[in-house]
């Protein structure tokens, strides 16, 4: 991480032939340390919102209770998250995430005894506000820990989707397990084992000091950090975030509500599986792709295949039809989160691109907050599948957004030295 880096062209441009394959990142000396329990503290951003949902429908008989406990919580870790990334950066992940999980455990626990224990609803919105806010950050922390064990290896592009293709793989199984444990073995079951994720998870990611980035805080040197904010490209970028994060919660509680009024709850986990499978899949097979388009381009057709996708669910009456359309859904999301992260790389000052991570995922949990409340609500007032208008809305207000900024995307020079962390002695020149 002390070395100085110059940015000459986006990794996006790299070549079929010069592009190592997922094989060769994989043999990389060290990184399944921290892949392994990363992967199982990055759980509860696809279990949380979920067994939520469930628990708490199930204590109060609401979708509308459900789905506002959930965005309370949505919105909490959307809210925090930025300022997680900025602490790592600033003391060391290890720092963050010791207290972090236990608090997220604590708070876990807690609201599970209050909905089991039917306590009123605002005493579940204030044990949600804490349970959303020590959510562990640990997708853009193991990105960072990429970039500390490959530096500059051509291998970093291969990385970039790999983790793109992980934080899908974690939307298939997230929910898959969530739903089997509150629908099979207890309501509770779901956010217990999320608590419990998390903490083990967490503290053996944390265990990793090999490969976590340095932090130097002996403040001989002057850097400037920029904001990631402060990219008119990043608030572009969250703007199309948001929309996926409406997707998301959407079909959460879309999907439960129209199993719950066949009569068959269990096949909850199968459709929405069957859309986080088609998200998987698709970002496996646009990871291993050398695109020669431009990033911005395949945004704007990425995100128009989406929208159109999206704006079909409600139409949807039977369940074949909404496992068809739910994988055609989950098709066009991978392709759009990846290149909306690889855009990242090229709009953001190194310095900055942890907190930009983290602002992108925060969005997708602030969309999914707003969706899992307006669903609710339009299950519980309308009539069952009312709440797939909601990914439509969100999605079709989000390419609205693209298309009138899309010239925001395209990248500058920053003209400007800026530090790969916070504290760093070392600069990094970007072009």
């Amino acid at each position: 991480m002390g070395s100085t880096v110059t940015n000459t062209e986006p990794a996006s441009t790299a070549t079929a032939s010069s592009r190592p394959g997922y094989g060769q990142l994989l043999r990389t000396r060290g990184a399944w340390t921290f892949l392994l329990p990363g992967f199982a503290a990055r759980q509860p951003f696809a279990m949380l919102t979920i067994s939520i949902v469930l628990l708490v429908q199930h204590t109060t008989g609401s979708f509308g209770a459900a789905g506002a406990t959930a965005a309370v919580t949505g919105v909490s870790m959307a809210l925090f998250a930025p300022y997680s990334g900025r602490l790592a950066d600033r003391y060391g992940q290890r720092a963050v995430l010791v207290p972090g999980v236990l608090a997220h455990t604590l708070a876990g626990l807690t609201l599970t005894a209050l909905a089991l224990a039917h306590a009123p609803l605002w005493a579940l919105f204030a044990a949600a506000v804490p349970t959303g806010a020590s959510v562990p950050q640990v997708g853009p922390m193991v990105r960072a820990r990429w970039g500390v064990t490959l530096k500059d290896s051509p291998l970093m592009t291969t990385a970039a989707a790999f983790e793109s293709v992980t934080d899908e793989l974690t939307f298939v199984l997230g929910p898959l397990l969530a739903t089997a444990l509150c629908t099979t073995v207890a309501p509770a079951a779901g956010l217990v084992t999320e608590a419990a994720l998390t903490l083990v998870g967490g503290l053996l990611f944390a265990a990793q000091k090999r490969t976590q980035p340095s932090v130097t805080g002996d403040g001989h040197a002057r850097v400037e950090h920029t904001s990631a904010l402060r990219v008119p490209g990043v608030r572009v970028l969250i703007a199309t975030f948001l929309g996926i994060g409406s997707v998301f919660g959407g079909m959460q509680v879309s999907l439960a509500a129209f199993t719950e009024s066949i009569g068959e709850p269990g096949l909850n986990g199968v459709l929405y599986g069957t859309f986080a499978a088609g998200n998987m899949l698709s970002g496996v097979v646009c990871g291993a792709i050398a695109w020669k388009a431009a990033p911005q381009h395949r945004l704007l057709v990425g995100y128009t295949a989406l929208a159109l996708a999206a704006s079909a669910l409600w139409t949807a009456h039977s369940v074949p039809l909404l496992a068809a359309l739910g994988l055609l859904v989950g098709m066009c999301i991978a392709p759009t989160l990846i290149t909306g992260y690889t855009l990242v790389e090229s709009l953001v000052p190194a310095g900055a691109r942890t907190e930009a991570f983290t602002w992108l995922t925060g969005a997708v949990a602030l969309g999914q907050a707003a969706a899992v409340t307006v669903a609710g609500q339009l299950e519980d007032r309308l009539w069952g599948g009312a709440g797939f208008l909601v990914p439509m809305a969100g999605t079709v207000l989000a390419l609205l957004t693209l298309v009138a900024l899309r010239s925001r995307l395209a990248a500058r020079s920053h003209g400007r030295t800026v530090a790969r962390g916070v504290g760093h002695r070392a600069h990094v020149t970007v072009d």
